[in-house]
């Protein structure tokens, strides 16, 4: 790597000096020309210095969210500057959301590995997303999550021969529309009496042994239905009508 100017966002003594030794020791090239610990000290050096590099801190004097106002108005002013998270912000995963999409150009967490010569040389480089094993685990435990949720659905789809019409209608039943205001959804075919009808071969399918006994109402069907994965509770939503 060539010589580049960094800014390092830090409001803990400590921390701060920790990641000034970083990178001394690791990354020579980088060239430390400001360090702020709240939003005020951090655009006055701006002013001066605008850096090829920021090291941001998201957690500033107790508040999340001005670490992440900081990246997004920075990637507005000054499009080429890199941003690099680098937080103790371990278990807030929205706040990563939030970042994310303020233009970051990726999240190191204070924990494991910490911060590398590599990910540094990843994000002056160009490279988008760049994370450090800690975040990396949790967004592969998520996306596990959501590859089995969705074989689970298609297998259920296949299994209980469901078809759209089946999966619209247990849709917007778990939204709590009425049979009445789903026969005006557009392109569903049937009146009242034919859901109500499909409603009753759902409850074949779904309920193949019967309930123990017990009726198996609109409600109870949603249940299973979520149960099933026929519908997915993350992407309830209605369609056109």
């Amino acid at each position: 790597m060539i010589e580049f100017k960094v800014i390092i966002v830090e409001d803990v003594p400590l921390e701060l000096k920790g990641t000034e030794g970083i990178l001394k020791s690791d990354v020579p090239e980088a060239k430390i020309v400001g360090t702020a610990e709240n939003e005020v000290e951090y655009w006055r050096i701006m002013k001066d210095n605008v850096p090829d590099l920021v090291l941001l801190d998201l957690g500033l004097g107790g508040s999340t969210t001005i670490g992440v106002e900081i990246c997004r108005e920075t990637k507005v002013r000054y499009p080429e500057t890199k941003v690099l998270i680098f937080t103790g912000e371990i278990l807030n995963e929205k706040l990563w959301l939030d970042v994310m999409d303020a233009g970051c150009n990726g999240i190191i967490l204070k924990t494991g590995e910490m911060l590398t010569r590599a990910d540094i040389e990843s994000v002056m480089s160009g490279k988008k997303n760049v994370f450090n094993q800690p975040i990396m685990e949790k967004i592969l435990q998520h996306f596990k999550h959501d590859v089995k949720s969705a074989i689970m659905r298609q297998e259920a789809l296949v299994n209980y021969e469901i078809d759209e019409y089946d999966e619209r209608f247990l849709r917007h039943l778990a939204l709590g529309y009425t049979k009445e205001q789903i026969t005006n959804l557009r392109g569903i075919p049937f009146g009242v009496k034919s859901l109500e009808k499909r409603q009753n071969e759902l409850v074949q399918k779904l309920f193949p042994k019967g309930n123990g006994g017990l009726g198996v109402n609109a409600t109870r069907l949603v249940v299973r239905a979520l149960e099933l994965r026929i519908i997915d509770l993350d992407n309830l939503h209605p369609d056109e009508e």
